[in-house]
């Protein structure tokens, strides 16, 4: 293969790209192993030692799903309910009421679970079970908040103006200045509980390592791109026909 001599701007364009694109994929790769620690660590955190919020909010690691269990009050009046969520093919709605600590001046938001919207009316609210009144206990996985996805048209919190209140995310700190409290930045996922309506099945809220590895092969592709289109432009046809001589 015979090649043109390239510019030194060619040169140069060719090798930044490709060592740009190279180190965005080892990046995602390490996000890959980054998310599987975290799954791990979700994973494992339903059946971790319970341990007090004061004490998992007060030196929380990073990526740390502590098990809490906590006394307080629920506050039955008030309750968020995230809309347009799915379990095993059903749409419903996630809710989530505040939950007064009796040891924190701080309100923590507790998902109750998921419950499914009844019949073909999807913009009903479904009923929701009778909420524990006066002083309960409470068990979960302290965690952040579901990832708001596409904030399209805004959260109809602030419109909202009767209980329970529709959100289409969790923003926490909206949601502090709704409640006219402060609010920790985490939520409680609710231990499982086979004698409760709710749905409890909890996931890592981090994008899937698979997808991760995706992006890092995307990227590869587009470093190996850039070198055949290289060699691509600079390549010359060889003529191995020889001229012939004018009589």
């Amino acid at each position: 293969m015979c090649l043109r001599r390239p510019s030194v701007f060619a040169v140069l364009l060719t090798l930044v790209g490709v060592a740009v694109f190279c180190a965005l994929g080892v990046w995602q790769l390490d996000r890959a192993a980054y998310k599987e620690t975290v799954l791990s660590h979700f994973d494992r955190a339903a059946s971790a030692p319970m341990e007090s919020l004061a004490a998992a909010t007060a030196e929380r690691q990073r990526d740390a799903y502590p098990h809490v269990e906590v006394s307080g009050v629920l506050d039955a009046s008030r309750l968020y309910l995230l809309d347009d969520q799915m379990r095993s093919g059903r749409l419903g709605v996630m809710v989530f009421v505040p939950f007064a600590p009796a040891d924190s001046a701080r309100t923590l938001l507790v998902n109750l679970g998921f419950l499914a919207k009844m019949g073909g009316d999807t913009t009903q609210v479904p009923d929701l079970p009778p909420i524990p009144q006066g002083a309960v206990t409470l068990t979960g996985i302290y965690a952040p908040p579901p990832l708001p996805g596409l904030k399209l048209g805004g959260n109809p919190l602030p419109r909202e103006k009767t209980w329970p209140k529709l959100v289409t995310f969790i923003d926490v700190p909206e949601i502090a200045t709704d409640l006219h409290t402060q609010v920790y930045p985490h939520v409680l996922l609710t231990d499982p509980d086979p004698h409760s309506a709710y749905i409890r099945s909890w996931t890592a809220n981090v994008m899937p390592p698979a997808r991760h590895r995706a992006y890092a092969l995307q990227w590869f592709s587009f470093a190996l791109a850039a070198i055949v289109m290289f060699f691509v432009l600079h390549h010359v046809k060889r003529d191995d026909t020889p001229d012939q001589e004018q009589e």
